[in-house]
C-alpha cells in the first residue's frame, strides 16, 4: 500500500514487539531462491510477498507458493492488509497460462490461487479465476485447486456460478475478523455477505470443500470468536483457519494482543467440537499454510465419514 498518511513517521505508534513464538528466520535457502526466480520469470505475483507472510521462507523452500492473480494493486484498503491500494492495471490475458506453467514446473500436487479485490471489473475478476482453473486442469490435471476469492461485492451470485462451473476443489473466502470490528478492520466488506457467499458455494455443489479464516489479536472477544465459528458452521463451512494478526506497518491496525499458542490450541479444540472437518489454529497459521496437507486430511475425514454412514445403512 502506498504511504499516503499525513502522520509523520516519528509520530506513528511503535509496533508491538513480537513474542518468541511468532518469530521466524529470514529466507535463505536454494529452494526459496528457485521459487522466487520462477515467479519473477513468469511475471506472477504472490500473496506470500505482497502480504508479507511470515511463512514465506518455509513454503518457498518447499516450492509452494500462493499465486495472486489480477495484479498487485487492490481497489480496497483494509486496515490489516499490506497489498497496495489504487487503480489496478488492465487484466493480463497471459496470466492463466503462466500460473499453469508455474504449477507444472514446481510439480504442485495442490495449488492455492487468490487475488486482489477488483471492484473496477464488471464481474469482479471472476472470469480470470475461471480461466486460471481451466488452464490448470489442462496443464496439470492431477493438481487439486484451491481458490481464495474476494467477496465480489454486488456481483456475488453470478461470480460464484461461473467459478463453480469451472470446478475448484476448495473454495476459500476469509471472514478475517468478528462482525463488531468490520467497520475499522474491513470497512469495504460486509460480514453476512461473506457468509452468504460461502453458503452459496455449498448450495451449488455440496461436494466442494469450503474454507474460511480469521485473525486473532485485533481486539476480538472470546465469545465473539465462538459466535463466528457457529456462523461458519451454519453456512456449511468445512475448514477453519485461525492465525495471529501481525501489523505490516505502523499505519496499519495495531496488534491489540499476541495470543499464546495454548490459546490457539483451545480455540482449535472448540472448533473441532463444533464439527469442522479440518481446523488449523496457531500463531503462524495462514490461509494457504500447509494447504495441500490439510486438504488431503480433510478429504480423508470426509471419506471416512461417508464410509461410516454407508456401513450403518
Amino acid at each position: 500500500m502506498n504511504d499516503q498518511s499525513p502522520i509523520a513517521a516519528q509520530d506513528r505508534p511503535a509496533r508491538a514487539r513480537k513474542p518468541d513464538w511468532i518469530r521466524v528466520k529470514a529466507p535463505t535457502s536454494k529452494g526459496y531462491e528457485e521459487t522466487r526466480g520462477l515467479m519473477r520469470s513468469l511475471g506472477l505475483n504472490t500473496v506470500c510477498e505482497e502480504a508479507a507472510c511470515p511463512n514465506i521462507g518455509e513454503c518457498w523452500t518447499k516450492k509452494h507458493a500462493t499465486v495472486m492473480i489480477l495484479g498487485d494493486v487492490c481497489t480496497r484498503a483494509c486496515a490489516f492488509c499490506n497489498v497496495k491500494t489504487g487503480m489496478p492495471r488492465k487484466v493480463d490475458s497471459s496470466e492463466p497460462g503462466h500460473v499453469a506453467e508455474a504449477a507444472a514446473k514446481l510439480g504442485l500436487e495442490h495449488i492455492v490461487v487468490t487475488s486482489v479485490d477488483r471492484d473496477d471489473l464488471p464481474d469482479g475478476g471472476a472470469s480470470q479465476f475461471v480461466k486460471v482453473i481451466e488452464a490448470l486442469r489442462a496443464a496439470t490435471p492431477k493438481t487439486t485447486i484451491e481458490i481464495l476469492t474476494p467477496d465480489f461485492r454486488g456481483k456475488m451470485r453470478a461470480a460464484v456460478e461461473a467459478i463453480m462451473a469451472a470446478g475448484p476443489d476448495v473454495y476459500n473466502h476469509n471472514l478475517e475478523t468478528v462482525p463488531r470490528l468490520y467497520p475499522t478492520i474491513r470497512p469495504g466488506a460486509r460480514y453476512y455477505a461473506s457468509l452468504r457467499l460461502l453458503e452459496e458455494v455449498k448450495n451449488h455443489d455440496p461436494r466442494v470443500f469450503t474454507k474460511s479464516g480469521i485473525m486473532l489479536g485485533l481486539g476480538e472477544q472470546r465469545l465473539e470468536v465462538h459466535q463466528v465459528m457457529d456462523d461458519m458452521r451454519s453456512a456449511g463451512i468445512d475448514f477453519l483457519t485461525m492465525g495471529q494478526y501481525l501489523q505490516p506497518t505502523p499505519k496499519h491496525a495495531p496488534v491489540i494482543d499476541f495470543v499464546h499458542p495454548d490459546g490457539f490450541a483451545v480455540y482449535g479444540a472448540i472448533a473441532r467440537a463444533k464439527g469442522f472437518l479440518q481446523v488449523a489454529a496457531s500463531p503462524l497459521t495462514r490461509s494457504s499454510y500447509h494447504a495441500g496437507e490439510d486438504f488431503a486430511e480433510m478429504r480423508a475425514t470426509r471419506e471416512a465419514q461417508l464410509a461410516k454412514a454407508a456401513a450403518r445403512g
